[in-house]
């Protein structure tokens, strides 16, 4: 029986990603550490397969991305150190990451009893194990977690909008942050507790927003004409990461598309590129990927080529 489920869930994955990608091609998947002080990115992994959105582990050892519905560990140069043991978790999305000292992952999957559009979100050992499931409702996407690792932070679709929500890291009762019409998404604390950014397209264009820890105070902090998601803070509170689009995207942040990552300034909010546009989106930076340290993050590229 737990074959067949396995399989199921291996099954509508891929459905889910052959969505995405062009009839006739295949994906070709690029993992990059980018370095601040040099400005290069140099290149660790490259395969002929569809991978995602890389932590950063809290020993500065190793990333963790997701490929088929599954976790992996791939060391700082590129050598691939296995699969993350979770349990009965094997359709794991992109939506993932560590709390700050470390000791606990947090993993959004869907549950094979759910044949579409599901996404719970779980919690396990950063070593892997049987994961416990924290919200009763779908679809969940985790984002952040706040730095003393009692709450997470959430984008989670409810009668019909995407919002913001947050919930107690042992389960438990959720509660909405945002309230605006349209989507609000990739919840982050800063490493500080001062703030949670979200990407929200309340304005008719998606930009990089904070808010207070209880939704209060929302202020904008982009006003470009890109569509600019997932703001990923680095250790000092003082910088984030974020993915641009070329072309103005709406409310989605599809694969394949022309995309840049820049570096925002927290303080002053000024923006400043870090890499050329490149073909990338949903998978590139997702979840966040800074090293410990904070001197350089990880992020993925990708490429079409046609079926063989």
């Amino acid at each position: 029986m737990k074959i067949i489920v396995n399989f199921l869930c291996f099954y509508f994955f891929a459905l889910q990603l052959n969505a995405q990608i062009p009839e006739g091609k295949t994906v070709i998947s690029s993992l990059y550490v980018y370095t601040l002080e040099t400005g290069k990115s140099e290149l660790i992994l490259h395969e002929k397969r569809h991978f995602e959105a890389p932590n950063w582990s809290h020993d500065g050892k190793f990333l963790l991305i997701n490929a088929s519905g599954i976790l992996e560990r791939v060391s700082i140069k590129g050598e691939k150190l296995g699969v993350l043991p979770t349990g009965d978790i094997v359709n794991a999305n992109n939506d993932h990451g560590y709390t700050f000292d470390g000791k606990t992952l947090f993993i959004s999957s869907s549950l094979p009893s759910i044949k579409e559009g599901s996404s719970f979100i779980f919690k396990v050992a950063s070593e892997g194990g049987s994961p416990m499931r924290l919200t009763a409702n779908t679809p969940s996407y985790w984002h952040g977690v706040s730095p003393d690792g009692k709450t997470i932070v959430y984008c989670a679709e409810r009668n019909g909008n995407y919002d913001v929500y947050a919930m107690s890291s042992e389960g438990g009762a959720e509660t909405r942050l945002t309230e605006t019409e349209g989507l609000d998404d990739g919840p982050e604390y800063s490493p500080d507790g001062k703030y949670i950014y979200i990407n929200s397209y309340r304005t008719g264009k998606m930009q990089i927003w904070r808010m207070h820890p209880d939704g209060s105070k929302p202020e904008q902090v982009t006003f470009d004409n890109h569509s600019n998601w997932f703001a990923h803070i680095s250790p000092n509170s003082k910088q984030a990461t974020i993915i641009s689009y070329m072309e103005d995207q709406a409310q989605k942040h599809p694969f394949g598309m022309q995309v840049k990552l820049r570096l925002l300034n927290l303080e002053d909010k000024t923006i400043k590129d870090l890499t050329e546009p490149f073909f990338g989106g949903q998978g590139t930076i997702n979840v966040p990927s800074w090293s410990p340290d904070g001197k350089k993050f990880a992020f993925v590229r990708y490429e079409l080529e046609d079926k063989k």
